[in-house]
C-alpha cells in the first residue's frame, strides 16, 4: 500500500460492497443476494459452485451463507484475476468435476448461460464454437482441448479468459471499449488491478456521500450520519 490511508480505503469500499447486497443486514450473503452482484454478472451454474465446499470451507457452521471474509475473497478474485490466488480461485470454480482441468465442455456449459443472458438484452453474441476457438488460440494449453490451471498462470490473458466466462458486465465492458479511451482510463500504472479498483469506487462512493450530505442539508437542514452505503 502507497499510502496510510490505503488500508481504510480498501476495507470502506470492501464494506460498502458487502452492505449493498447483504439486505436484511445479518452479516451473511445468500444466493439470491450474490445473484444481484454487479447487475447479475455471475452465471448461475457458478453463483451454484460458489455455495460449495469448492471455494468456501465454512458453509456448514454458516448454515450454506457466504460470510464477510468469504466474500473479501472473493471480490478480491473479481477485481484482481490476474493474481495467482485469483487464478486458483475461478479455476476450481469452473472445473466443475474436479479433475485438474478445464474441458471443452465445461468452458461450453458456463459459456452456454452467459449467451442466453445476452442474447435477451438483445446483445449479439459469439457463438459458442468460435468462443472455444478464440480461448485456446488465446491461451494455447499444453493439451489440445484442454486448458490445465499452469496454462492459464502463465498467459498474461487470465482476467479477459474468466470474465469471458465469470463475469458478463466485464466482459461486454471489455467487448465495447473504446481502446483509445480504456488506455487513457487505466489509473497509475504503479497499482495493481484491486488497488484500481479501490481507489476508483472509494472516489466515487466519497462523491455520492457528499452529494447526499448536500442534498439533506439544502431540503432538510440536516446532514448524513455514517456511510450511506
Amino acid at each position: 500500500l502507497n499510502r496510510s490511508s490505503d488500508l481504510y480505503e480498501h476495507f470502506y469500499v470492501i464494506y460498502c460492497k458487502f452492505w449493498e447486497l447483504d439486505t436484511d443486514h445479518d452479516l451473511f450473503i445468500d444466493k439470491s443476494d450474490l445473484a444481484r452482484y454487479n447487475d447479475h454478472a455471475l452465471p448461475p451454474i457458478l453463483i451454484q459452485r460458489i455455495f460449495s465446499e469448492t471455494v468456501q470451507r465454512d458453509l456448514k457452521k454458516n448454515e450454506g451463507r457466504m460470510s464477510y471474509r468469504d466474500f473479501v475473497w472473493f471480490l478480491l478474485a473479481d477485481e484482481d484475476k490476474q493474481h495467482p490466488t485469483s487464478i486458483e480461485y475461478w479455476f476450481r470454480l469452473m472445473d466443475l468435476d474436479g479433475d485438474g482441468v478445464l474441458s471443452m465442455y465445461e468452458m461450453e456449459r458456463v459459456y452456454e448461460q452467459q449467451v442466453r443472458r445476452m442474447e435477451r438484452r438483445g446483445i449479439e453474441t459469439l457463438s459458442v464454437e468460435d468462443c472455444l476457438c478464440q480461448i485456446l488460440d488465446m491461451v494455447k494449453p499444453r493439451v489440445s482441448n484442454k486448458i490445465g490451471l499452469r496454462d492459464i498462470k502463465r498467459t498474461q490473458v487470465a482476467t479477459l479468459f474468466f470474465n469471458t466466462f465469470v463475469n458478463l458486465e466485464k466482459y461486454l465492458e471489455y467487448e465495447q471499449r473504446d481502446p483509445f479511451a480504456a488506455k487513457e482510463n487505466e489509473g497509475d500504472p504503479e497499482l495493481n488491478a484491486w488497488e484500481r479498483f479501490c481507489q476508483r469506487t472509494y472516489d466515487r462512493l466519497i462523491a455520492e456521500e457528499q452529494l447526499a450530505e448536500d442534498y439533506l442539508g439544502e431540503v432538510f437542514g440536516v446532514r448524513a450520519e455514517g456511510p450511506l452505503c
